[in-house]
């Protein structure tokens, strides 16, 4: 099957909207944790996240727009400049899941949802407890994108990883921790490590 521009903008907007958030393929699937400034611990998934570098390590979220009634996630961000990412595992999808819901501001999802949170050396942003990797974040910028989307630019100030996930390279097993991705916005697939390849050198080639 073919869909060209003219047929997917006639698309219905359910259909369309599936399709264009399914394409790119398998996402990361976290749970962004924050605080607001009245104390409230939320948490909300998101398949966004985007590695941006490494020395200094740092990390992107992009989220939607916000217009004139910003969410908890991208207000207890900008407000209070610290969140956690959390790895989504096989054993909590259904709750993290229910976490996409528009629950009102006072309204914790860690409670309402049962999620058990952590607090790790004072962190400012609470941690999803059965998450296999944990990531403590703080904002740097916010940049706004053409589509009124918005990319926040993050720190990584410290992980929390299971120690069976790395390896002698410090490289992380995600199948080892039981981690789960998504496509579009309600597909869950398992991670399987399939091999490893040694990094490309030109030298290396043979032509």
């Amino acid at each position: 099957m073919e869909i060209n521009k003219s047929e997917i903008a006639a698309l219905d907007k359910k259909k369309r909207l599936h399709l264009i958030n399914s394409i790119t393929g398998i996402k990361p699937a976290n749970l962004i944790g924050t605080k607001s400034i009245n104390n409230v611990h939320n948490v909300a998934i998101f398949s966004s996240v985007v590695h941006l570098g490494s020395n200094p390590p740092q990390i992107g979220l992009i989220i939607r727009p916000q217009d004139n009634n910003p969410r908890d996630t991208y207000k207890n961000i900008i407000e209070t400049k610290y969140y956690s990412i959390n790895h989504i595992s096989n054993s909590f999808i259904e709750k993290a899941h229910l976490t996409s819901a528009k629950l009102p501001i006072e309204t914790s999802e860690f409670e309402h949802f049962e999620i058990e949170e952590e607090i790790i050396n004072g962190f400012h942003a609470p941690f999803v407890k059965a998450s296999p990797v944990k990531i403590g974040m703080k904002l740097i910028e916010k940049i706004s994108l053409p589509n009124k989307c918005i990319f926040i630019i993050g720190s990584v100030e410290f992980i929390v990883v299971s120690d069976e996930m790395l390896n002698e390279h410090w490289q992380l097993n995600l199948s080892q921790g039981g981690i789960v991705g998504i496509s579009g916005l309600n597909f869950y697939y398992d991670l399987k490590f399939k091999e490893a390849h040694d990094y490309v050198r030109l030298s290396d080639l043979k032509f």
